[in-house]
C-alpha cells in the first residue's frame, strides 16, 4: 500500500502536547475539513511547558495571585473552532498498523492519518518513591506540587544539573531560599554544549549563590513520609524539604511495542526520514519522540525543545495530508534557557572539532560568545546574554556558513560591542 492510497477522512494525533496541537492547526490551515481525534495522557488541554520550571514557579505578586497555567487554547477553541475531538486523561496503549487503530482504553480509535505526538517521559530517581516533596518536573501536575513546595519556604535540592533543573534551582535561589545543585558527571550539559562550554555555563550557579556538587552521585533519599535529606556518594548529607529529580527524559515509545514501528537504538524515539514520515503508510511523529534525519545539518537527531516540537507537528501534518507532495523537515536547532538574570541561547549542533569563545568572559559573567566549528564549517553558537548575536548565527549555519567567515563576523561583532560599551560608560 503506497501513501497515497487512503482517502483521509480521520486523522488521529496521539499527544495533547505543543507538536499535537500543531499539528491540529496545521492540517485544519491546509483545508482538511475531515474528522481531527486529539488524544492526552494527562487529564489537561495542551498547555506551554518552558514556563512550568521558569514563569510559573514565581512568587506571588503583591496581590497575592500566583502565575496563571499557561494554556495554549481553550477547550471552546479546540472543539468549536477547530472541530476537535479532544480527549483527555488517558493514553495510547498500542497501535495496529495493519488495522489502522489506536488503543485507548477499551476503545479502538481508528485512523486514516495518524501523528504520534507523544513526547517523552521524566526519568525517576529508584529509591524514592512514596516520599513526600519529591518530584520530576515535567508536566503541569509536577510544576503544581514543586511550586506549593516553593510557597511553602522548602530548602530545594535539585538531582541533576540540566537546564530545566537549573531554572528551578534558579527560581529557588530568586525566592530567597536555599538550593543545591547535585551532577553526577565531572562537567554538566555535556550532551547540549559540549565539554568545553558545560563548566562555564554551570558557573553561574556560583556566582547567583546556589551551591553545585559535581562529580558525584546520590546514595539515597530519607525521610519519614517526607524528604528530610540528600545523602550523596562520598558521605556527604544535604538537609532538604523538596528534591527536584532532573535527570533527563525517555521518549514515550513503550505504547509502541509490536507495532512494526522502527524505535532509534542510540538517541531512542521512532525513526523517521528527513519528511517526519515512520515508513509505516500514513504513520509520521513530531517533537521529542521523533528521531529524524536533519538534512540541515547531515546528521539524525531526536531534539528536546520548544521550537523543534512546534515545527515538526507542523511539517508532520502537512506531509502526512500531502505525502506526494512532502517537504523535507530540516532546521538549525535552537533552544533557549533563563538563569537567574541571564538568558543562555545555542543553535546548532555541539558535536564540533574545536570550541572556541569569541567574545566575552565566562568567569566575569555578563555577556559572552562561543562558536563550533566542525571541519572548515560552523556547525553552532552559544551565547549568554548575546540576544542580539545568536539568529545571526542560525543564519550562517542555515546557509552552510564558513568557519573563516564567522570567526571575520564575530570579530567585527566584537568590536562593534565593545565600542557600544565604551560610549555609555
Amino acid at each position: 500500500m503506497s501513501q497515497a492510497d487512503v482517502d483521509p477522512r480521520r486523522l488521529v494525533v496521539v499527544g495533547a502536547s505543543l507538536a499535537g496541537l500543531r499539528a491540529v492547526e496545521a492540517a485544519r490551515k491546509t483545508g482538511f475539513t475531515g474528522e481531527i481525534v486529539l488524544i492526552g495522557a494527562e487529564d489537561h488541554l495542551p498547555y506551554d511547558r518552558p514556563p512550568l520550571s521558569k514563569a510559573f514557579l514565581a512568587a506571588a505578586d503583591d496581590s497575592g495571585e500566583l502565575p496563571e497555567v499557561p494554556w495554549f487554547r481553550t477547550e471552546e477553541t479546540m472543539r468549536e473552532e477547530l472541530g476537535v475531538d479532544v480527549r483527555l486523561g488517558q493514553p495510547a496503549t498500542a497501535l495496529d498498523t495493519e488495522a489502522r487503530t489506536v488503543t485507548v482504553g477499551d476503545e479502538q480509535i481508528p485512523y486514516d492519518l495518524l501523528v504520534i505526538a507523544t513526547g517523552a517521559h521524566a526519568r525517576l530517581l529508584p529509591g524514592a518513591e512514596g516520599l513526600d516533596g519529591v518530584h520530576p518536573l515535567r508536566t503541569l501536575d509536577d510544576s503544581l506540587a514543586v511550586r506549593d513546595k516553593l510557597e511553602a519556604g522548602a530548602r530545594t535540592v535539585v538531582i541533576g544539573a540540566g537546564f530545566i533543573g537549573s531554572e528551578l534551582a534558579s527560581t529557588a535561589r530568586k525566592r530567597g531560599l536555599e538550593a543545591t545543585i547535585v551532577e553526577a558527571l565531572p562537567t554538566p550539559l555535556v550532551r547540549a554544549t559540549g565539554h568545553e562550554m558545560g563548566a562555564a555555563i554551570a558557573s553561574l550557579h556560583e556566582l547567583n549563590g546556589t551551591t553545585l556538587r559535581c562529580g558525584v552521585g546520590v546514595a539515597s533519599i530519607e525521610g519519614d513520609g517526607k524528604v528530610e535529606r540528600v545523602v550523596l556518594a562520598d558521605g556527604t548529607t544535604i538537609e532538604a524539604d523538596l528534591v527536584v529529580v532532573g535527570i533527563g527524559v525517555i521518549p514515550s515509545v513503550g505504547w509502541l511495542e509490536g507495532s512494526g514501528l522502527m524505535i532509534d537504538s542510540t538517541i531512542g524515539g521512532i525513526v523517521c526520514d528527513e519528511n517526519l514520515w515512520t515508513g509505516v503508510p500514513g504513520v509520521y511523529a513530531a517533537g521529542d519522540v521523533a528521531s529524524w534525519m536533519n538534512p540541515t545539518l547531515g546528521e539524525r537527531q531526536r531534539m528536546e525543545n520548544w521550537t523543534a516540537a512546534a515545527e515538526q507537528g507542523a511539517a508532520a501534518a502537512r506531509n502526512a495530508l500531502d505525502p506526494e507532495n512532502a517537504k523535507a523537515y530540516g532546521t538549525v536547532p535552537y533552544f533557549w534557557s533563563d538563569w537567574y538574570d541571564v538568558r543562555i541561547q545555542f543553535v546548532g549542533s555541539p558535536d564540533a572539532d574545536e570550541v572556541l569563545l569569541v567574545d566575552g568572559d565566562p568567569a566575569a559573567g555578563g555577556r559572552w560568545v562561543a562558536l563550533y566549528r566542525r571541519g572548515d564549517r560552523l556547525i553552532g553558537a552559544l551565547t549568554v546574554n548575546g540576544q542580539t548575536e545568536i539568529m545571526k548565527y542560525r543564519v550562517q549555519i542555515m546557509k552552510g556558513g564558513s568557519w573563516d567567515d564567522a570567526l571575520a563576523f564575530a570579530e567585527k561583532r566584537r568590536i562593534a560591542h565593545a565600542e557600544k560599551f565604551a560610549a555609555s560608560v
